[in-house]
């Protein structure tokens, strides 16, 4: 699978979020997720120190793992699809900002318990979301960093889709239906050979 091959790796997701159920829940959970490990590595150290006097100097926007993390994210993101991915990117680095906020705000303390209980919520329901309406396990466990990775992008994605008809070019829901139909079909397939 090509790292920048948006056509497979959206399949690969799509193969597991196929019950409309199941996809809004996760466009209710998912960015909530990065969100708040956002908050929690806002506690990270910082990558390099600044004085105060520096331009790029914030009290509260501190360049460290959380800053890193969220700028991987949004320059893999646009590198997919410009228009999209872009946005997604955005997003991203806007999910940062806010947490970063939010952090300071609250406090180690208070945030790393805000931050578990956000985590356990968003993450049951998902689970919930595999198990009761898609009837298949969570990407995250065939792809770890795929899902990890790519669900907020993907989520961006599939709401552009729906909401405008979004296609990063022309034939690209075509040829993701076609494999998307073709993983499932093979996993039902396998999933009876282990019945019978």
């Amino acid at each position: 699978m090509g790292l920048l091959d948006l056509e497979k790796h959206f399949a690969f997701y799509g193969a597991y979020h196929s019950n409309p159920i199941n996809v809004y829940i996760h466009f209710i959970f998912v960015w909530p997720i990065l969100f708040t490990a956002l908050v929690l590595f806002y506690f990270t150290p910082p990558l390099f120190s600044l004085s105060s006097s520096s331009p790029f100097f914030h009290p509260v926007l501190v360049f460290n793992f959380g800053f890193l993390f969220a700028l991987v994210y949004a320059l893999f993101y646009a590198s997919m699809d410009k228009k999209a991915g872009s946005l997604a990117g955005f997003l991203t680095l806007l999910c940062w900002v806010g947490a970063s906020f939010v952090a300071k705000s609250l406090g180690f303390t208070l945030a790393w318990k805000v931050v578990l209980a956000a985590q356990v919520f968003c993450w049951t329901g998902q689970f919930i979301g595999h198990g009761m309406f898609e009837k298949r396990a969570p990407a995250l466990l065939d792809n770890l960093t795929q899902a990890f990775l790519m669900a907020p992008f993907f989520v961006v994605l599939e709401i552009l889709q729906l909401s405008v008809g979004y296609e990063p070019y022309p034939g690209f829901q075509t040829k993701v239906k076609a494999r998307i139909e073709a993983d499932i079909k093979q996993w039902q397939d396998k999933k009876q050979k282990k019945h019978s």
